[in-house]
Parts: C-alpha cells; sequence; structure tokens
C-alpha cells in the first residue's frame, strides 16, 4: 500500500480522524492507549503533509494545536461533556488545518 504524496492530502479530515477516532478507539474499546495510537498516527500523516506544503513553523504551529487540542480535550469534557469537548477541539484543530494548510490546495 502506497501512501499519496504528501502534497495531495487534506489533512483537516485527517485531523478530525485522528481527534474523533482516537477519543472512539479508547471509549469503545476501554483501551487508552490504542486511542493514543490512532491520534498518533492520524498526526504523523497530517504533520507530513504540514511539513511538505507549508514548512516547519507552520507544521509546529498545527501539531502544537492538535496536541494541545487533545489535552485541553480532558478539562473541557467536565465542563462541557465529552463529546462537545471532542468537537470543540476538533472543529478547532481541523479548521486551523483547513486554513493553514489546505486552503490553497
Amino acid at each position: 500500500m502506497a501512501l499519496r504524496s504528501a502534497e495531495e492530502v487534506s489533512t483537516a479530515p485527517v485531523v478530525a480522524t485522528g481527534l474523533i477516532g482516537g477519543y472512539l478507539a479508547a471509549r469503545e474499546t476501554g483501551i487508552r492507549p490504542l486511542g493514543g495510537v490512532v491520534l498518533g498516527l492520524a498526526g504523523a500523516y497530517a504533520g507530513r503533509t504540514w511539513l511538505a506544503k507549508k514548512g516547519p513553523v507552520v507544521t509546529a504551529a498545527l501539531a502544537a494545536l492538535y496536541v494541545g487540542g487533545f489535552g485541553a480535550s480532558h478539562p473541557l469534557a467536565k465542563k462541557i461533556g465529552a463529546w462537545p469537548a471532542v468537537l470543540t477541539v476538533t472543529a478547532a484543530a481541523a479548521g486551523a488545518a483547513w486554513a493553514l494548510a489546505d486552503r490553497d490546495s
């Protein structure tokens, strides 16, 4: 199986898959590290595209938002609930990925 060229990948859906899919994998299996694997694989796949398209500065910013969103979803979930928290941070991270990396494609 060959990966698509980094320049051809739209990362907003990959980011959404990583955050929502990671949450679902952990929740439905009860295996939290499995959620981390989904989150990490999607983040690495998106990161390769960010680096190829926009360079290290944008890649670092988007990666920080992606990982930071994952971290922020935990305390946010205590205030607004798990699903609203996951969807909120996913919207922010995927929106930023689209605006900073995907829009020009």
